[in-house]
């Protein structure tokens, strides 16, 4: 599952829909250098910096941020832009359109990457030559765009799911919770022990498989021009099959292929599946939602590729004041200004340097503290697993055929074969 967070106002993680990014063109003056000689000068002048939702529940720390930023450069005046969750994305479209796109502004990658194809974002990547050496490398790919060559962001927040273990459970049906599955194939097994020993009541899986779960199991998914699917290869199928074998054998809730299906964490909340996938807090919140439940959960890192969500911040290639841009972007998201927000909500900075603070790679004994640590430290290799040139139509089709293939109706070579040509039939329309 694909997820971004609506900026911080809620602070939680939601679905990506399409948004009706995908169908930007790209501009005739896409991949070509900007001229060197704008790269340097002097950061002084007006800039301007645009926000997603942050006001007003992060208006003070924003504001220290801007004013900090501005007795630093005493020349530098930055005006604050902040837009409403809702509609962001449109907005963002239309002032590309319009020729009003702000000097920074806040865009998640899939955000970014129809400005990319017009040709409106700064290769940031080329003009700030120590970028890829300050910033874990996953922020930094995750603007990195196939057939596209440059970096068109700078990674701000990120956040990565951990694996969560309900331990009465496990122990109840025989499984030690200090050796969780490592992989698909240990968590079929451990899945079936949990089946027999429970009689069916309790399930260990309880979700079907996505496009991500692919990635993880070292699928290829786009090609690296980002002209056409990919996936139908022998890996996927394997991957499919294991499900459907699995499905067969009824380690999964009968249910779990159908649009009402209620859901992985609902079920683990209530008690009915032991394993569910979660942010670094989800604990926290389960602590509000389900006292009884929170103290008895255990985590561990998600296996092969951990998922990576990501906000950044994006400047405009028509910028008129570009060293108070990249000034400002590399100054928002340095690793003092990161951690302090993250002091203030529930994310996780992008930079090298934050691995060495012990608020994110030290737990303080407690479960949420291990989770907490277990996200941030899988962030050094968590990766975008996902391309953002799937929109939400390619989605619905694929967990269409996905449930056909693992439920027996078709072949899972056959399920794949219609998905890669839909994606790509969609992809070019």
């Amino acid at each position: 599952m694909r997820r971004y967070w609506a900026g911080l106002a809620v602070a939680t993680t939601m679905i990506v829909t399409s948004c009706g990014l995908g169908g930007a063109e790209q501009g005739p003056d896409q991949g070509r250098a900007v001229p060197s000689a704008s790269l340097t000068g002097e950061v002084k002048g007006k800039v301007s910096l645009q926000t997603w939702a942050l006001k007003p529940k992060f208006t003070d720390y924003v504001q220290g941020v801007i004013d900090a930023f501005e007795k630093k450069y005493p020349g530098v005046e930055v005006e604050w832009l902040d837009q409403p969750g809702e509609g962001y994305s449109e907005k963002v479209l239309s002032q590309a359109a319009g020729g009003t796109l702000p000097d920074v502004t806040n865009l998640p990658p899939d955000f970014a990457l129809p400005l990319v194809k017009q040709g409106l974002l700064l290769d940031v990547g080329q003009a700030d030559a120590d970028l890829a050496a300050e910033y874990v490398p996953g922020g930094v790919d995750a603007y990195r765009f196939s057939g596209h060559t440059g970096v068109y962001g700078y990674p701000w927040y990120l956040n990565t799911d951990v694996n969560y273990w309900n331990s009465e459970l496990l122990k109840k049906y025989g499984l030690d919770p200090a050796k969780p599955p490592t992989g698909l194939d240990e968590l079929i097994a451990q899945a079936r022990t949990v089946k027999e020993k429970s009689g069916g009541k309790v399930y260990l899986m309880s979700r079907r498989p996505e496009l991500g779960d692919l990635t993880q199991e070292g699928v290829k998914i786009l090609s690296d021009d980002g002209q056409s699917f990919v996936f139908n290869t022998p890996e996927a199928v394997a991957v499919l099959d294991r499900y459907r074998e699995a499905f067969k054998a009824g380690l999964l809730p009968r249910d779990v292929l159908t649009d009402t299906y209620s859901g992985n964490a609902k079920l683990f909340n209530e008690g009915t599946v032991a394993w569910t996938t979660g942010g670094g807090n989800y604990i926290t919140s389960l602590a509000t939602d389900n006292p009884t439940l929170a103290p008895k959960v255990v985590s561990s890192p998600v296996w092969d590729v951990p998922p990576l969500y990501v906000q950044g911040l994006s400047v405009s290639r028509k910028t008129a004041n570009l060293p108070a841009a990249l000034a400002l972007a590399r100054w928002v998201t340095n690793a003092e200004n990161q951690a302090a927000f993250a002091h203030l909500v529930n994310i996780f900075p992008s930079t090298k340097a934050s691995a060495a603070d012990p608020f994110f790679s030290k737990s303080d004994g407690t479960n949420s503290g291990d989770a907490k640590v277990t996200a941030f430290t899988s962030l050094a290799k968590a990766k975008v697993l996902q391309p953002y040139e799937v929109t939400e139509a390619m989605s619905k089709y694929v967990r269409q055929q996905f449930a056909a293939a693992i439920s027996g109706e078709t072949e899972s070579k056959e399920a794949l074969d219609k998905s890669v040509a839909k994606c790509n039939e969609l992809l070019k329309s």
